[in-house]
């Protein structure tokens, strides 16, 4: 597929958007402005919003790890509540969106790894949490893709997170043309993905686009995205991958010679023991669909689930911990 659909995401503003960092710095990122042409973007600065100004005094979250609070030590101000309170109307007010790309650290946007403090002179910590901002935000929209920009350099969690972004966008567009053969050609086109990513949730999506029990669309399309979205939770596992490849091998297996399916099966092989990428035997997969001229595994969103220009093989190794 060559087409594809434009995400709707939130950003921190800082990241790119605006000189809005508490010492009115900007945060240039490689891998977010690579993003930023292929998405609409909707930047917010949550410090900005309360007023805070730039620069300003830095604020960090103090206290209870579970349920920290957003001070300022320069002025003794506590934010909690009026940065708790942004976040839910912030989150009513957007329009349907795909996913988040927020500021890692941060006290108001970090989504994990941000440092609490035992007071606000900053001596001591007592674990790390997530952000005011981020916290309240998310609670509201479960199940979407979200990520930090440094996490973003490590391949997989970059891959993943683009292939969440851009499939919830086709989702989004499916839903929004209402009609029920949008949402069976949907998932008809996403079927290896799910393979790869939950064969449980696979065959439960299955089961209500047949909609045996002749439910309403207006049942049908939110179980569905629920659903949808639940089965891309987390990163498929590498035998995952192994077992959708060695699936669509078997649309070619009676055509390809024994030496081309002794050298898959070792490509295959070499990837168990991550010497390869991934890329690696989807590439041989993607040559044999051309070959062949293969219908139904030619619409598969799995071998193609963002823009090309997205692709990069470069990983730091950060953000492995998920």
């Amino acid at each position: 597929m060559n087409d594809f659909p434009v995400p709707v995401v939130v950003f921190s503003k800082c990241l790119g958007f605006a000189h809005c960092r508490y010492n009115g710095l900007i945060v240039e990122d490689t891998e977010v402005e690579r993003l930023k042409p292929y998405v609409r973007c909707l930047p917010v600065c949550p410090e900005c919003e309360l007023g805070l100004g730039v620069p300003r005094d830095p604020i960090r979250l103090v206290g209870d790890r579970e349920r920290p609070r957003l001070m300022q030590p320069a002025t003794g101000m506590d934010y909690t509540e009026k940065m708790e309170n942004f976040a839910k109307d912030f989150a009513r007010s957007l329009p349907i969106i795909d996913g988040f790309l927020f500021k890692e650290r941060s006290p108001s946007c970090g989504t994990k790894g941000v440092r609490c403090y035992q007071n606000q002179n900053g001596h001591g910590t007592t674990g790390l949490t997530r952000g005011i901002f981020a916290r309240e935000v998310l609670h509201m929209n479960s199940h979407l893709p979200v990520e930090e920009e440094g996490r973003l350099r490590n391949m997989k969690l970059r891959e993943h997170f683009l292939t969440r972004l851009f499939a919830l966008a086709r989702l989004r567009e499916a839903v929004e043309q209402g009609k029920m053969r949008d949402l069976v050609d949907f998932h008809s086109r996403h079927k290896l993905m799910l393979m790869a990513y939950n064969q449980k949730e696979l065959r439960s999506l299955g089961k209500i686009v047949s909609n045996r029990e002749k439910r309403s669309l207006e049942e049908i399309f939110p179980l569905y995205v629920a659903g949808f979205r639940q089965a891309l939770d987390r990163l498929p596992r590498l035998t995952a991958h192994i077992n959708v490849l060695m699936h669509a091998l078997g649309y070619f297996s009676d055509r390809l010679e024994k030496r081309e399916k002794a050298f898959f099966l070792e490509v295959l092989e070499d990837y168990r023991q991550e010497k390869i990428s991934l890329s690696v035997g989807i590439s041989l997969i993607q040559s044999w669909i051309v070959r062949f001229q293969q219908p139904y595994l030619s619409t598969q969103t799995y071998f193609n689930p963002f823009p090309s220009d997205l692709v990069k093989l470069s990983d730091s190794g950060k953000g492995r911990n998920i």
